[in-house]
């Protein structure tokens, strides 16, 4: 009882602070506000956000699990997602900010297309935002519900509540700055958790190496090599530029704010990967946490392994401390993820279902929609079978659905509309039914290559001439 009435305590100390931030950030009184921050965002303010985004559930959780289950083996994953993120600052993000009038995807898309392939967009990018907090969501109803041993619903409630009362509230900015607090606060947290832990493992680091090899010879051979291929696709695309990131680059302060900001969140992310990985190996050679993680069911086995390993070899201060934390990171995933479902639902599709909508209706609009997506995420996060599972279904439509006709678009001096409308139906449709029924092949291959034909044939079949610019979407 005395230990639970400590972890409410700092919880709500915690939430308190939390809060505070998130008021000293202002609230939104114009769309421009609430969507990208008066495009005023700074280097650490970039990057803080970026990383904090990261470090979530994902690939906090959903690592320390992979890394008890299969030791290195998710390191190669990760570092292609590291890469993605590299190459994303390099050639990607600048050109994404240098564009004008742009506050979502979907405007890019309209600029490079036409208004039909922008509405498509915003359709797609408000339900991957959806699906996406529903996973983070999961993530820290579990950590709530694990503290207070309350259902599981009422902890989705209690995550989803909390979280969209600020991001309504502050829009961008509010939650880009309680990012870059959250992440601050984490990224120091934990890998000196981690080394305490080695401190107080017989043999040490000489003996942590000799487990990680053979737990990752292990793990290797458990998969084959299709399905190696697909997992480093889908961490190499399935998250590349997702509107939460993508807001991140159209609302830096500059085109040098944005390409640094995703530069140095991939290089942090390398780094990170391999401290939560090395920290699940390390959780294997625990016995007791052995013990207990195996008398789970398969489903909830490797979501659990970062809570039981703090659980029992932490003092119980430190463990309080680092659940509270632990939520609050992927409480700033979330909140990225709501907000920028809300905006791309204003920008992208409530702009031409009720046209003229003035700067104020916009901003009603973006708090309702995020209380919307943030009640349908807590629906699908009662669906979602584990954390990596869930964030691999949303790379696997997500990356068939936008990316060519995004890409093709930043690159190609005439994208074809007729070639993105094709290639994001036919990505979202083929990336729906492969996850649907395959199970030995990785369905954001063959998802991956349809989209990438239906591009091909829609640019071939579209006539030669270009289309005037105020057909295509082009802003002056």
């Amino acid at each position: 009882m005395a230990h639970t009435a400590i972890t409410v305590t700092m919880i709500a100390a915690y939430l308190a602070v939390l809060t505070f931030v998130a008021l000293k950030a202002r609230a939104a009184h114009h769309f421009e506000q609430f969507s990208l921050a008066g495009r005023s965002l700074t280097l650490p303010l970039v990057f803080g956000s970026l990383a904090a985004t990261y470090v979530g559930g994902a690939f906090s959780i959903g690592f320390v699990g992979k890394g008890f289950a299969t030791g290195l083996v998710f390191l190669i994953l990760g570092l292609a997602f590291s890469l993605q993120n590299i190459l994303v600052g390099f050639f990607v993000a600048p050109r994404l900010r240098a564009l004008k009038g742009c506050h979502t995807l979907g405007d890019v898309i309209y600029q490079k297309y036409n208004r039909t392939c922008q509405i498509i967009a915003g359709i797609i990018s408000v339900g991957l935002c959806a699906g996406f907090a529903g996973v983070m969501i999961k993530a820290g109803g579990g950590i709530l519900a694990d503290i207070f041993g309350i259902p599981f619903w009422c902890a989705v409630i209690l995550v989803c509540g909390v979280t969209t009362l600020y991001t309504t509230v502050g829009g961008l900015r509010a939650s880009v700055i309680t990012d870059a607090f959250q992440f601050t606060t984490f990224a120091l947290l934990l890998p000196l958790i981690f080394l305490w832990l080695l401190f107080h493992t017989e043999g040490g680091l000489g003996h942590l190496a000799e487990v990680a090899r053979e737990t990752t010879s292990q793990g290797w051979a458990s998969f084959s090599g299709i399905e190696i291929v697909g997992w480093i696709t889908a961490f190499f695309l399935g998250e590349t530029l997702i509107p939460p990131n993508a807001n991140r680059a159209l609302g830096s302060k500059s085109t040098r704010v944005s390409r640094n900001g995703f530069l140095l969140a991939g290089l942090f992310s390398a780094i990170w990967f391999t401290v939560v990985l090395a920290m699940g190996v390390l959780a294997s050679m625990k016995p007791e946490v052995v013990t207990e993680i195996m008398s789970l069911s398969e489903g909830a086995l490797e979501d659990q392994v970062l809570l039981t390993l703090i659980r029992t070899t932490l003092p119980f201060g430190f463990y309080a401390l680092l659940l509270v934390v632990l939520l609050s990171i992927i409480m700033s995933s979330l909140d990225s993820l709501l907000n920028a479902g809300a905006v791309s639902f204003t920008q992208d599709i409530y702009r031409f279902i009720a046209p003229p909508v003035s700067d104020h209706t916009a901003l009603v609009q973006g708090r309702w929609a995020t209380v919307v997506i943030a009640a349908a995420a807590a629906a699908g996060a009662l669906l979602v079978p584990s954390i990596i599972k869930g964030l691999l279904f949303c790379y696997s439509i997500w990356a068939p659905a936008v990316l060519p006709a995004l890409l093709f678009g930043l690159w190609m001096p005439d994208p074809k509309p007729l070639a993105g409308k094709l290639s994001m139906l036919a990505g979202s449709i083929s990336g729906i039914f492969f996850t649907s029924v395959l199970e030995e092949i990785p369905p954001i291959l063959p998802a991956l290559a349809i989209a990438l034909l239906a591009y091909a044939f829609g640019h071939y079949l579209s006539p030669t001439e270009s289309l005037p610019d105020a057909e295509r979407g082009q802003k002056q």
